[in-house]
Formats: C-alpha cells, sequence, structure tokens
C-alpha cells in the first residue's frame, strides 16, 4: 500500500513526530550525523541539557540555551501544515511530538502532547510568573523574573521526568488510533520511544531519513524527508468543507 491509500482510508489517524519533522524548517536535528550531538563543545550538549549543569551552571546553560535551541525564526513546513489540515478535516486524531519548538501549534494543530515539553512556556521557579521566549532570548546572563528569581523555560532536561498528564494523554491517542505515523525520529530516546507499542490499530506507517528498530515491524517505510512526504498527500477539507 501507498501512503495515500493508507491515509485515504483512515478516520484515526495519530502522528508521532521527533527532530527530523522540523529538518525542513531549518532546525537541525539531534543525533545524525551532521547534527547537534556531534557537533563539538567543551561541554556534551547532553550534558548542557541536563537537570544538574541547570543548577550547577545556570549562567552558561542559558548560554547554550539561547544560542542552539530557541529558533523563534522558524515556521512551520509542508508536515506540519499538512497535520493541522487534517485535524481540522477530522482525520487526525493528536500529534504527539519530542520536539520543542511549536510548530505544529504555529500550523494551526489544537491536540499535541509535547513530551518533551516548549520553549514557548517558561516560568519564574519562585513565584511561577509566566514569561515568553521572546523574554529569555533577549535577556542576557541569568533571565530573572520580576520578584528576582530565574526564569526557566518549560523544557524536559535530561534527568527530569515527562509529565504524567502529556504522557497519559498521548499513550491515550496512540491506542485509540487506526492509522499511526511514525516520523523524523531514530526511536531512541525512551520513555518516548516506548510508546509506539501502544498502537493497536491497521497501519503502523514509518518515515525517516535513516532506519530505525522499527523498520522490520511497519506497513509502510519511507526513508524520505516528512514535509516532502505529507506535503504530496490530499488536506482532506474539501470533503468537509
Amino acid at each position: 500500500m501507498t501512503l495515500r491509500e493508507i491515509t485515504d482510508k483512515s478516520h484515526r489517524i495519530v502522528f508521532f513526530g521527533g527532530a527530523g519533522v522540523s529538518t525542513e524548517s531549518g532546525i537541525p536535528d539531534f543525533r545524525s550525523a551532521d547534527g547537534l550531538y556531534h557537533q563539538k563543545y567543551s561541554v556534551p550538549p547532553e550534558v548542557m541539557l541536563s537537570a544538574s549543569y541547570f543548577h550547577a551552571h545556570t549562567e552558561e546553560f542559558f548560554r547554550f540555551y539561547r544560542d542552539k535551541m530557541l529558533p523563534l525564526w522558524a515556521k512551520p513546513n509542508a508536515a506540519h501544515k499538512k497535520l493541522a489540515q487534517w485535524e481540522q478535516a477530522g482525520k487526525l486524531l493528536a500529534v504527539v511530538t519530542q520536539n520543542i519548538d511549536g510548530l505544529h501549534q504555529a500550523a494551526g494543530s489544537k491536540r499535541v502532547f509535547e513530551l518533551h515539553g516548549s520553549i514557548h512556556r517558561n516560568h519564574c521557579l519562585s513565584c511561577k510568573k509566566a514569561y515568553p521566549a521572546s523574554f529569555i532570548a533577549e535577556s542576557s546572563g541569568i533571565p530573572r523574573c520580576s520578584c528576582g528569581g530565574i526564569v526557566k523555560p518549560d523544557v524536559v532536561l535530561y534527568e527530569e521526568p515527562l509529565d504524567g498528564d502529556t504522557i497519559e494523554g498521548a499513550i491515550r491517542a496512540i491506542a485509540a488510533a487506526d492509522t499511526l505515523i511514525v516520523a523524523g525520529t531514530s526511536l531512541t530516546v525512551y520513555p518516548a520511544a516506548s510508546f509506539v507499542d501502544y498502537f493497536r490499530g491497521d497501519n503502523l506507517v514509518l518515515i525517516n531519513r535513516d532506519p530505525t528498530p522499527l523498520d522490520g515491524k511497519c506497513t509502510l517505510v519511507l526513508h524520505e524527508k516528512v514535509g516532502e512526504a505529507l506535503g504530496a498527500l490530499p488536506s482532506y477539507l474539501e470533503e468537509h468543507s
């Protein structure tokens, strides 16, 4: 079956995406040969993005975070836009994403489970006052609240647990799907990668540039760019207009 044939007959699609979904928006991924984790830093990015590093070297954390984790210039690509259209057409149940860039919402998606949080939510560790991403981007040194507390991004750092309600919502959506499209992820980050195990539907589709541990279990595997694969498909909106 082709991807078009699968999506044509599906009514409860769930999209599970990783960093490869946003590369066509100009945001580098993490684990590919030219990704963030293969760049040379005095301290590995995995360490700088840990909770212990945040607390022990807060100013250095924010220097790296502003430089590499705040792509406020990025715009939704064809994949983000197509998924938003599918949701509007009643074809897509939810997006489950490991990304923190907010591009699914920027494209118009409403039901998005952000497993690793979002750069667009930031709060004071002392008084809980909320701040936009621009506040972090435009600050220098350690961003401080009006009360004097540190303003921390609502992103899940290494050593921190995922949000329980987000996990539950993502698993429920995946379990209810008739088609699960897994895209732009190496499926090596846990516990997120294990969520695929909850799928009980008809068609498991994988779209990823490189092979993954899931390839042999899929209805369809496409080693191509996510935006190109989804962008060629119908919006399905006309039948609901």
